[in-house]
């Protein structure tokens, strides 16, 4: 039955009901009366699944929860039939049907967001026993084990590093834009890439407890507390119901007539109200999508209006999630900006790291010609060694140059600082064991953050800014971006802490993020939007609205968009419920039959789509 249900339910059966309606209407009046009225092909194409529906409420479902929309024109096409008039019951389900099917297309999402998530936990972890190595499954691995991870491997359990050094990609976890330097006693997260040198790590958490499989837990949980969008029909049903019923018998005793009854349940039947909110929802999500917003649900644009906090992620969402160079400070007379960013580049040629490249991707974006690097060398997580232009050069960081028995310039250590507050990484410059200068990187701001956070504050909006990065890094970005609430160096589980805390005490919650480690908050937030274009796909699966073009500015009018869109439903409900009672009065003064009943109600129905059609073409910007 459920099966046979979904199958008259669906859009090709809908499509011939309707068309059933049309000739039960049409043949008529063209004077051309068959046998079998075709109506009968709406009754039973979109009446079954209609009848199925409300039995099956008021069998599975508890106390008012019993008595449905379902039932109210179930009881409403049946009574039609009963005298006869074959056209009010079939227009009556097949009004019904069309909401139903509106409502299903705003509401499906794509669910393939957590099976990502879980394909990325790592299977398998190289066990060290001595001086042998063995590959094992992740599930054989136990606290106290020695994990060798070599560079490019995915790291398989939490741990804390014993031996070597290296720099680990851990924006997984945490959003940051850059490999973070690791070395004995630094702890590392499962799931996360060692980007460079090998490194031995004894595990502190595996398996369910790692913070990956933490990680993914926070998503499932988050994605059970996501109640589905009831429908406004169904909640009202409750008094609907016996009040339709209530008046119809009412009428009928008053009048001696069992027409005006039936009537009565006709006009009463809220299929204008059904149809209010799924097809102004389906005008705005054509709306948005034409300004490259994606909108899977009406449920998220229904919270969307109700927003009162915006969370904005930093690395990728707030900025462009790459790096650039910034600043190029020479500290010898002799070096030029340019004589500097010259040396830096040729010698970083070879380099795999990040902030190496960006270098030499700046110095060829100048159209600078390198020289050839001999005898490069690299540390990892500290620098290289390399010789160029005839000249020993080294580049890294404040440790790496005192190791190598370089002289810092006695501005270095002033520029760094400066630099560290502005939330740069900065990479000193030494030839010939002397430091010459100092070349700083950093995100870039996206230039449309300011004026987004003050238009949501002038539409009585909270923004707040939490990232991974670090604090000096998360303050820096947040005062350029015009931020009065920044915080730092947070993991997703912090994320989550903060938006729960912040819908406890009755703030609706909108997350703005990009990376798989803002899977949990995009969940858990009443509304997620993720960064579409170049965010992870985990991230745009978790959400429930993806940026296509990464353009933060659209989020003011994402806003505005999901409030007129809360009016328009508001006021077709108004209409319907209007047209609703006007009908019934006349129904019960003898005015209307079931059958011009039923067009009068399929009236108010057309009405309340043409108010919702005209937020297709409404301007938000």
């Amino acid at each position: 039955m459920q099966k046979l249900s979904d199958c008259l339910a669906g859009l090709p059966a809908t499509v011939i009901s309707g068309i059933c309606v049309a000739l039960s209407l049409i043949l008529p009046r063209a004077g051309i009366h068959p046998s079998i009225d075709p109506a009968w092909g709406a009754v039973i194409l979109s009446g079954f699944p209609l009848l199925y529906l409300a039995v099956w409420r008021m069998v599975h479902n508890t106390g008012v929860r019993r008595i449905s929309s379902a039932l109210l024109i179930t009881i409403a096409m049946l009574a039609a039939l009963a005298i006869g008039d074959l056209f009010a019951a079939g227009e009556v389900a097949f009004i019904m049907a069309i909401g139903a099917l509106l409502e299903q297309a705003t509401t499906n999402r794509a669910k393939k967001g957590l099976k990502k998530l879980i394909s990325l936990a790592p299977v398998q972890g190289r066990r060290v026993n001595g001086a042998t190595e063995e590959m094992v499954p992740v599930a054989a691995l136990r606290p106290g084990d020695v994990v060798r991870i070599l560079p490019g491997e995915i790291i398989p359990v939490d741990g804390t590093v014993i031996d070597g050094e290296s720099s680990v990609d851990q924006s997984i976890m945490t959003g940051e834009s850059l490999p973070v330097d690791k070395a004995q006693g630094d702890q590392v997260f499962c799931g996360t890439m060692n980007c460079f040198g090998a490194i031995d790590v004894t595990t502190t958490n595996v398996g369910a407890d790692s913070s990956l499989q933490q990680l993914i837990r926070m998503v499932q949980e988050a994605e059970d507390k996501q109640a589905p969008m009831q429908r406004l029909a169904d909640q009202w049903a409750s008094w609907l119901v016996p009040v339709a019923v209530t008046v119809a018998i009412i009428a009928g005793l008053a009048t001696h007539s069992l027409v005006r009854a039936v009537t009565v349940l006709v006009v009463f039947c809220p299929c204008a109200l059904v149809l209010a909110t799924p097809t102004a929802i389906m005008a705005a999500i054509g709306q948005a999508t034409k300004h490259g917003v994606i909108i899977k649900s009406g449920e998220a644009l229904e919270k969307m209006g109700k927003v009162s906090t915006i969370i904005f992620d930093k690395t990728g969402t707030l900025t462009y999630g790459r790096l650039q160079v910034s600043d190029i400070l020479p500290f010898d007379e002799t070096v030029s900006e340019r004589d500097l960013l010259f040396l830096a580049a040729s010698a970083e040629a070879k380099s795999e790291h990040p902030l190496g490249q960006a270098i030499v991707a700046h110095a060829k974006a100048e159209n600078i010609s390198l020289e050839e690097v001999k005898g490069f060398k690299m540390t990892s997580g500290k620098g290289i060694y390399g010789e160029a232009a005839g000249r020993r050069l080294l580049c890294g960081n404040e440790k790496f140059l005192r190791d190598n028995q370089a002289a810092i310039h006695p501005a270095a250590e002033q520029e760094l600082a400066r630099l560290r507050n502005q939330g740069k990484a900065s990479v000193l410059v030494a030839a010939e064991n002397r430091c010459i200068g100092v070349i700083s990187l950093s995100d870039v701001l996206r230039p449309e953050a300011k004026d987004t956070v003050c238009r949501l504050s002038g539409m009585h909006v909270n923004s707040v800014l939490l990232t991974g990065d670090h604090s000096q890094t998360a303050r820096y970005f947040g005062r350029q971006a015009g931020f009065s609430q920044v915080y730092g160096d947070l993991l997703p589980a912090d994320k989550l802490k903060y938006i729960e805390g912040l819908q406890e005490r009755g703030e609706s919650v909108c997350m703005i993020g990009d990376g798989v480690n803002d899977a949990p908050a995009l969940k858990a937030a009443g509304v997620g939007v993720a960064m579409g274009s170049m965010g992870s796909d985990i991230a745009v699966e978790a959400a429930d609205i993806a940026l296509m073009q990464d353009d933060i500015s659209k989020i003011p009018y994402l806003k505005r968009l999901a409030n007129a869109t809360m009016n328009t439903i508001k006021l077709s409900i108004s209409l319907s419920m209007c047209i609703n009672f006007v009908a019934v009065w006349l129904s019960t003064l003898g005015k209307l039959t079931p059958t011009t009943g039923a067009l009068v109600h399929n009236a108010g129905s057309c009405l309340v789509v043409l108010i919702a059609a005209l937020l297709y073409d409404r301007k938000f910007a």
